[in-house]
């Protein structure tokens, strides 16, 4: 007689079937909400970049260096991106552009990226909500900026 428990324990101990490869049509539509995000900060486009962006958006950087705060988090909500972006913070003339976006995962409605400019690196859980994605989280990096070569 087989058991629940026998059959349980059977399927907790087979390999896990591997996932299948993220269709075309969602690495695209991942790839360009990304780019919304990234390049709509380089323009200064506020609005490109609050569309990417889940209402409740969490970002976060690892912030070092306060003793009081070993694991502190540097955190920004969209309203405070858009802002930021708005002011022009990171506008960038385009011939001075270096971004690259490569989707590392997709599992049905999740996904995680990562993008990199010469600025920083955000690695993002994106969602799909009915057939758009929009990035939910997002943990980034910065980059020690350089001067500009003469």
């Amino acid at each position: 007689m087989f058991s629940a428990l026998a059959a349980a324990a059977a399927l907790a101990a087979a390999p896990p079937a591997p996932s299948p490869a993220p269709s075309p049509t969602d690495v695209k539509a991942i790839e360009a909400v990304a780019y919304d995000y990234v390049d709509g900060q380089l323009e200064g486009d506020p609005a490109r970049v609050a569309r990417s962006l889940h209402p409740d958006l969490s970002k976060r950087a690892v912030e070092i260096g306060d003793p009081d705060e070993p694991l502190g988090l540097r955190r920004m909500t969209k309203e405070e991106l858009v802002e930021l972006t708005r002011q022009g913070v990171l506008k960038t003339p385009r011939d001075q552009w270096s971004r690259s976006v490569k989707v590392l995962d997709v599992t049905g409605d999740a996904a995680v990226a990562r993008v990199e400019t010469p600025w920083f690196v955000d690695y993002f859980h994106l969602g799909r909500f009915g057939e758009r994605w929009v990035i939910v989280n997002a943990l980034w990096h910065p980059k020690p900026r350089t001067a500009p070569a003469s």
